[in-house]
């Protein structure tokens, strides 16, 4: 019965630090994974790994420990992205002034997966079975996420009400091709493809 009813004070206290460092450990392990992707977008995903244990403020073994292959990181990294752009939608949702203030702030994080992913683009097309469900497990997240966030605006009469979250994630993959060249504005044109939605 005590284990029932949580032990005694004692018992409990010594549970007590678990959570903690949980929270602590995803809190660490997603410093790493910002790091990581950081590097990938900066020197692609062959970087050395003392680069990105350098960008983390970790050691090099902390990441092996996590990460034993670099596939594994690659992964990680990837699944990162996608769950901090889908946590963000309801968020923004929540804390903007308006439904297409938070829909053009979720595309600029959306921009900025994009950016890291197209970092990653030719690793995620190799044969590696690992990275086979990436792309099905990307839909799933987001485009529910790019959905609510599309009706919420079009239902405050803000934006047209023609266009799929599909459609508007596709057409802002396509703009974002070709980011790394300086001579292109890719972020730039997707705020005006954004403004486009307006019926203001």
């Amino acid at each position: 019965m005590a284990d029932i009813d949580g032990g005694s004070t004692a018992a409990g206290s010594r549970r007590e630090p678990a959570p903690r460092k949980r929270a602590d450990a995803r809190r660490n392990e997603a410093t790493l994974l910002d790091a990581a992707a950081a590097a990938f977008v900066a020197s692609g995903v062959d970087v050395p790994v003392r680069e990105i244990a350098a960008r983390a403020g970790v050691g090099v073994g902390t990441i092996y420990r996590h990460f034993p292959t670099r596939a594994d990181l690659i992964v990680a990294v990837y699944r990162h992205q996608v769950e901090t752009c889908a946590e963000a939608g309801p968020t923004l949702l929540a804390a903007a002034g308006t439904p297409y203030a938070a829909l053009a702030r979720w595309i600029d994080l959306f921009v900025d997966f994009l950016v890291t992913k197209h970092g990653l683009a030719e690793a995620l097309q190799s044969d590696n079975a690992a990275f086979q469900t990436l792309h099905a497990y990307f839909l799933d997240r987001l485009v529910p996420v790019c959905a609510h966030l599309l009706d919420a605006a079009a239902a405050a009469g803000e934006i047209r009400t023609d266009l799929s979250a599909v459609e508007l994630m596709r057409g802002v993959g396509n703009l974002c091709v070709g980011a790394a060249d300086s001579r292109y504005d890719a972020r730039r044109m997707v705020e005006i493809l954004v403004a486009g939605l307006s019926v203001r």
